[in-house]
């Protein structure tokens, strides 16, 4: 996965943060539609950054899906150093493909593949599950869709985001991209649009028209090149340490298992790209967005609703099973210690990492990951996030 990311630099001496929807009131008013924005006074305990990813699966978008998968990491890696005031936000990433011949005509060629979630394994699974099909791409159709059947909540400190992604003319299909665009607006959901093709072509596709109705970025790549991974002298040692952090993990429950086989096909799939995108996988996994407390113990004794009460024994794994309460929690905490040193390592190693990595790469590209990345950073600061 290319290092392209450009480090965006807020110095946080500057701005007085008193809640990071300190401009929504003003965005509101600069609307590009005549719509009201959905206002609440509801504060949300964490806020979260709410990202739904529309790819056009037909037949010429191959270079997407997999520029999609071999950056998906970098993606993630990026969001984790955001800041919102004093907090870290969540980040929930929810998943469509569109304009598959494959995909029910009735419904409009068009998939959820994966509703909103903070699994980013279930994430990288969704991704390595999309194939190619010749098809119908009904852009205002596929946004319509995510808007209704997503759970995008009405919190002000929530930066909530479509990208959607094609290479046909924008107003194709029976729904209005301007009353899918009406909607996000009623919804405060900024719609980002990324054309595979030409720049004006897509200007003439009125895929940035598609984008300025909801003061959204449009952005044109070249998705058929292929993603570039520069290698650095860190890597072994990062994806040694990723081997040593997956002992880490205690699989529980009656999915434990099945999850800790999945995480592991994951870092196959990644490796699959390149060893580079494992090494950012590895650095996703050392983040604090990458959560597994639904099936590893580690994980869930942190969650304020957990208790050790609520597991029988057939649900540890076999080094638990007939063990005390006291011995379950020190054998959890003896591998929570573990987690955070070589979590702790791998951290370290990055920032070695990233640094060889900006040394050597001059690559201005304009693939899928810089677009999505350079139109988050902007949104994010309407809304007061800064990067750390």
């Amino acid at each position: 996965m290319k290092a392209i990311t450009k480090l965006f630099a807020v110095i946080l001496g500057m701005i007085s943060l008193t809640a990071c929807n300190a401009n929504t009131k003003k965005n509101a008013q600069d609307l590009g539609l005549n719509q009201s924005v959905i206002e609440t006074t509801l504060k949300s305990e964490k806020p979260e950054i709410k990202v739904a990813l529309l790819l056009d699966t037909s037949n010429s978008m191959d270079g997407l899906i997999d520029q999609a998968k071999a950056q998906l990491w970098e993606i993630v890696n990026e969001l984790s150093y955001a800041k919102c005031g004093e907090q870290s936000p969540s980040l929930k990433i929810a998943l469509y493909e569109y304009g598959n011949d494959n995909l029910n005509a009735d419904e409009g060629y068009l998939r959820q593949v994966l509703a909103f979630s903070d699994d980013l394994d279930e994430i990288s699974k969704s991704l390595f599950s999309l194939t190619t099909n010749g098809g119908n791409e009904y852009c205002g159709k596929v946004i319509k869709t995510a808007l209704e059947q997503l759970n995008w909540d009405n919190k002000q400190d929530d930066l909530k985001l479509i990208f959607i992604a094609g290479n046909e003319p924008y107003t194709q299909g029976r729904v209005s991209y301007k009353e899918a665009s009406k909607l996000a607006h009623q919804k405060d959901v900024t719609v980002n649009t990324i054309f595979c093709g030409e720049y004006n072509q897509g200007i003439s596709g009125l895929w940035k028209d598609g984008a300025d109705l909801t003061h959204g970025n449009y952005m044109a790549i070249n998705h058929n090149k292929a993603t570039v991974h520069i290698a650095s002298p860190y890597d072994d040692q990062i994806l040694e340490l990723n081997e040593k952090l997956n002992k880490t993990y205690i699989a529980y429950g009656y999915l434990g298992r099945q999850k800790m086989e999945m995480q592991a096909q994951q870092d196959e799939n990644a490796m699959t790209y390149d060893k580079a995108n494992a090494v950012s996988r590895t650095v996703s996994k050392s983040s604090r967005l990458y959560k597994n407390s639904s099936w590893d113990l580690v994980d869930a004794e942190k969650e304020a609703d957990f208790s050790y009460d609520g597991i029988n024994d057939e649900q540890l794994p076999k080094e638990l099973k007939g063990k005390s309460k006291e011995d379950i929690k020190s054998y959890v905490k003896k591998k929570r210690t573990e987690r955070e040193k070589l979590q702790k390592e791998i951290v370290e190693l990055n920032i070695k990492r990233k640094a060889y990595i900006a040394k050597k790469s001059d690559d201005k590209d304009n693939g899928l990951e810089n677009a999505m990345v350079n139109a988050i950073k902007t949104q994010a600061k309407k809304k007061n996030y800064v990067w750390e």
